[in-house]
């Protein structure tokens, strides 16, 4: 219902204005094409229905073309926002014009005579064949960008107890590759490809490695087996890797020879200098910005307290449980960046989970990175917010 309302209101409001009442024979005709129109665009929200009573909700993925029609009625709410600038504007002209009609009675009818040009009726057809537009353009612009190879970001962030062993690293960090329906093994080789020539020196994943269903865990394991770095591959679980089977994935994990650390830690070393990946869970009892406090205890006395650390966690409310300890770097993932981000006013869909949508935070010396991630959840579609690999070069200097 929440989705459909937007449709249910267009569809009232359009039956009732857009048919010429001098017009009966025609009017009866736009009814029932508005009619038919809107149980066609309707319609596959009777399976989804379906399915959520059913208990299977994310199975909606797996019905051909499903999800990029939800992309496309998502559009809906669009209009209704575009609607209500609308209305706001039209409000506006009208205490404008009676201010200015007070003033001016004269003016005042040669502003009415111009706003008649355009009827109402002109202009709902009007805004009806530029909402389909626009919703078209920007679904496919978002299933597009959803389906292309990930962005890469190149940042170097700096840290002023940076080892000297250390300085210079570079760190491919990876998430949410969501193997399954939208992200099949032809391209999970072309990521992997896209990866290795970066030549990082370590890659970190911070979970959803598998979509939903253990059968893809193979698909994964034949294509990232082939990714490489000298100081190797270490990844953490995902809220979808616990929903798709946590010990088959964390056997697909190994199986593609990565280091699984789970609330502990794996220390590697570059130049004699030791680095520990130190590795937290994704929460089983979620709540928004969890700085799962518990869980990183634990795994901070796994980790030998001379090594640099680096926090790997899914989600990226972590990192207010790794600033106040000290821990100088936490790279997270889970948002997606939202998947629809509104540049103009810079709103991600993301600020509704969390205050680390996507990109680079500070807490004193503290520094946590989002990524976009790379495949998507749901719905394929990501409008401004492009999949991404970000390579990370660490340095020692004064924090930037």
């Amino acid at each position: 219902m929440l989705f459909i309302a937007p449709q249910v209101l267009l569809y009232l409001y359009l039956r009732e204005r857009l048919p010429d009442s001098s017009r009966p024979r025609q009017a009866r005709i736009v009814r029932w094409a508005l009619a038919a129109l809107f149980a066609v665009f309707n319609f596959p929200w009777v399976i989804v229905a379906l399915r959520m009573f059913s208990g299977s909700l994310w199975g909606i993925g797996r019905i051909s073309y499903i999800a990029p029609w939800i992309a496309w009625q998502i559009m809906g709410w669009v209009f209704c926002g575009f609607v209500c600038v609308y209305l706001l504007l039209r409000g506006v002209r009208r205490a404008l014009y009676a201010v200015r009609r007070k003033a001016d009675p004269e003016s005042g009818a040669q502003l009415t005579a111009h706003g008649a040009r355009v009827s109402r009726r002109q202009f709902l057809a009007r805004a009806t064949y530029a909402y389909a537009a626009a919703g078209l353009g920007l679904s496919t612009y978002g299933i597009w960008s959803a389906d292309r190879l990930p962005v890469v970001t190149r940042r170097t962030l700096f840290f002023p107890d940076l080892p000297p062993g250390l300085d210079g690293i570079r760190i491919a960090h990876l998430s949410d590759v969501h193997a399954g329906i939208h992200m099949e093994r032809e391209k999970m080789e072309a990521i992997v490809a896209q990866t290795n020539a970066l030549r990082p020196d370590l890659i970190c994943q911070t979970g959803d490695m598998i979509d939903i269903a253990a059968s893809y865990i193979p698909d994964y394991v034949r294509a990232f087996r082939d990714l490489r770095a000298p100081l190797g591959v270490v990844t953490v679980l995902g809220n979808h890797d616990r929903y798709t089977g946590e010990e088959a994935v964390i056997r697909g994990v190994r199986d593609a020879g990565q280091a699984f650390v789970q609330d502990g830690a794996h220390v590697v070393e570059r130049n004699g200098t030791p680095l520990a990946l130190v590795g937290i869970d994704d929460p089983r009892n979620w709540r928004a910005d969890d700085p799962q406090d518990a869980e990183i205890a634990v795994a901070l006395r796994r980790a030998p307290p001379e090594a640099f650390r680096i926090l790997l966690a899914h989600r990226p409310g972590a990192f207010d449980g790794a600033a106040p300890r000290g821990i100088p770097l936490t790279l997270a993932g889970h948002i997606h960046g939202g998947q629809i981000y509104l540049p103009v006013i810079g709103w991600s869909a993301g600020r509704l989970i969390t205050k680390y949508v996507m990109g680079h935070f500070r807490q004193g010396t503290s520094q946590l990175y989002v990524s976009r991630g790379i495949g998507v959840v749901g719905v394929p579609i990501r409008i401004f917010v492009p999949p991404e690999i970000a390579l990370l070069e660490l340095r020692r200097g004064p924090t930037r």
